[in-house]
């Protein structure tokens, strides 16, 4: 087994790389056939979802094919190659199984625990049979994941160290309340209707939402989840809509779940301000209602803003006018009017680590931070934050957002608006950064473990299976030659008396082989045991072609067995 994983995720990789570096449907293609065509790799699968792009290999050279699976991510992702490899990660053979095994198990995910993953990769192990670019390694790999997935979620409660994204979503839009005492009587819009937005709008209707809205490029797709939403038992109304309905629908809902495949935003900031009318607007150039620069007044610094360099200040207030996307990177993005003293300072934020809570602040001052933070690179590196308050608690959330998607669905700006609470793939990922680690997660990791182990000792045990098959091969047709050759100096033995000679012959050569080859599949299964197939080749003279062509014969009859996905 010559196995390697070359790859990024959210835990190598900020959101805004992961953004880019996203695969659509095609360049998937694309680039399991190029991997394919690669001199290194024989055989392929890529796994790429909203948290993680990964290129399985089975490579014969190891410093080769991390080479080539690189250059290939970065091609086919859209990121050079230069800024992508501070991102890649890289497992070969038995830690590669681990990684992919604990991936399947939700140990590796953002919300720990969580058993979507399990259907991405049956897709991933789908697209590589479609394309016959998975052959016996890779079917063997992805199939078992998927039974060390199942088992994990079967024999613990690892669904108890964390929930799926779209509840883990909700939790954050609920913050203090029970998800189903926030939701209880809220209508919903739901974007896109593939298998997030499904589970979105399935969660929805089962928390107690009293109407669900389906809005989909393609119109069959969403009223057939809508039809399955009301005939689910709940009680939920839903219906769908067409997406150019959605300005008129974002004005009628409390709660927004987009999941699109979009290239770019569904939502913008300008959509959103809209929809929650004039008293949502912020003084701030990026948004409708507002001055040009050209017309707006020289803006003053804040108090407090004085030891600022000036030629500093200038810039960001520069930046600010040209509307720049603003991040404060807090957990859950709301901004509410703030009133009376303020208890925060850009000053303060500047100097510091560019994390700080921005509770207090004003819309200029906080104009002046967001336009340094995105500027910054603290904006695309920062870490998880450790206690950190959001503003939730300021003012009453008119339209709460939760975009699960990557690329994002909904301008990240919307966390400027007043009563807009915004809840993001990165937020997500921050807020569960801090998650306790249930007791359960160590006893997956033991069944990750053990089942690393085993495999790897099937993978060693069928490595050496065509040359103990081309063995007995070549001993029947030793044990046929000496049989016929008898017949030809006997010819007048009847043919019971022939039978019984024949079957004689094979019980030697039977037994004669049994142990050896019982005993060289243990040892061949053992770390380090790849020699011994090489060994018994020397020692019985096997013609190499024969046992290549043993090996051709049983993937084949690996691949028709394992069939599609299961």
């Amino acid at each position: 087994m010559s196995l390697l994983v070359v790859g990024l995720s959210h835990r190598s990789a900020p959101v805004s790389v992961l953004e880019r570096a996203s695969l659509s449907a095609d360049a998937k293609v694309k680039l399991l056939h190029d991997t394919l065509a690669a001199e290194p790799a024989t055989e392929a699968a890529v796994l790429a979802t909203c948290n993680r792009i990964e290129l399985y290999a089975d490579v014969d050279k190891f410093h080769a094919g991390v080479a080539e699976l690189s250059t290939l991510l970065a091609q086919h992702s859209g990121v050079a190659l230069e800024e992508l490899t501070p991102y890649l990660y890289v497992h070969y053979e038995d830690r590669a199984v681990h990684h992919l095994f604990s991936v399947a198990c939700g140990l590796d995910s953002m919300v720990v625990g969580e058993g979507q993953i399990l259907g991405q990769i049956k897709d991933a192990l789908a697209l590589g049979q479609e394309l016959h670019t998975a052959g016996r390694l890779i079917n063997d790999l992805f199939q078992q994941a998927l039974r060390v997935g199942k088992r994990a979620h079967s024999e613990t409660g690892i669904d108890r160290a964390g929930q799926s994204l779209v509840t883990f979503g909700l939790e954050q839009l609920a913050v203090h309340l029970p998800v189903d005492v926030w939701a209880k009587g809220k209508r919903a819009l739901v974007i896109g209707a593939g298998s997030m937005s499904s589970l979105a709008a399935a969660t929805l209707a089962r928390v107690g939402v009293a109407e669900v809205v389906v809005a989909n490029r393609t119109a069959d797709r969403a009223e057939r989840l809508a039809e399955i939403l009301v005939a689910s038992g709940t009680g939920v109304r839903a219906r769908s809509v067409a997406m150019s309905a959605l300005a008129d629908e974002l004005t009628r809902v409390d709660v927004v779940i987009s999941c699109t495949g979009a290239t770019g935003l569904v939502l913008t900031a300008e959509d959103v301000a809209a929809a929650v009318g004039p008293a949502g607007l912020l003084p701030s150039p990026s948004l409708p209602g507002s001055r040009s620069s050209a017309q707006a007044p020289a803006p003053q610094a804040p108090a407090g803003l004085e030891t600022v360099d000036a030629g500093v200040l200038a810039r960001l207030v520069a930046a600010a006018s040209a509307g720049v996307r603003l991040a404060d990177g807090g957990v859950a993005r709301t901004i509410a009017p703030q009133s009376g003293e303020r208890d925060g300072c850009p000053v303060e934020v500047l100097a510091g680590d560019g994390r700080a809570a921005l509770t207090g602040v004003d819309a200029n001052s906080l104009e002046l931070h967001g336009t340094w933070a995105d500027q910054g690179e603290a904006a695309a590196h920062r870490q998880p934050r450790r206690g950190a308050r959001s503003h939730v608690d300021a003012a009453p959330v008119r339209l709460a957002l939760l975009d699960l998607a990557m690329p994002r669905d909904i301008d990240a700006a919307v966390h400027r608006i007043p009563g807009v609470r915004l809840v993001d793939i990165e937020s997500l990922a921050e807020a569960s950064a801090d998650a306790p680690m249930a007791a359960d997660v160590d006893a997956v990791r033991g069944i990750v473990a053990d089942e690393v182990a085993a495999f790897g000792a099937a993978q060693r045990a069928a490595h050496i299976t065509p040359t103990v098959v081309a063995l007995r091969a070549m001993a029947a047709e030793v044990v046929a030659m000496e049989v016929a050759r008898l017949d030809g100096r006997l010819p007048d033995l009847d043919e019971r008396q022939r039978a019984e000679v024949t079957q004689t012959v094979r019980r030697v050569v039977d037994k004669l082989l049994h142990a050896p080859t019982v005993r060289v599949k243990q040892l061949a299964s053992e770390p380090g045991g790849a020699g011994y197939a090489e060994a018994l080749r020397e020692l019985f003279d096997l013609d190499p072609q024969t046992v290549a062509s043993v090996s051709r014969a049983d993937a084949a009859d690996k691949n028709d067995d394992s069939g599609r996905a299961s």
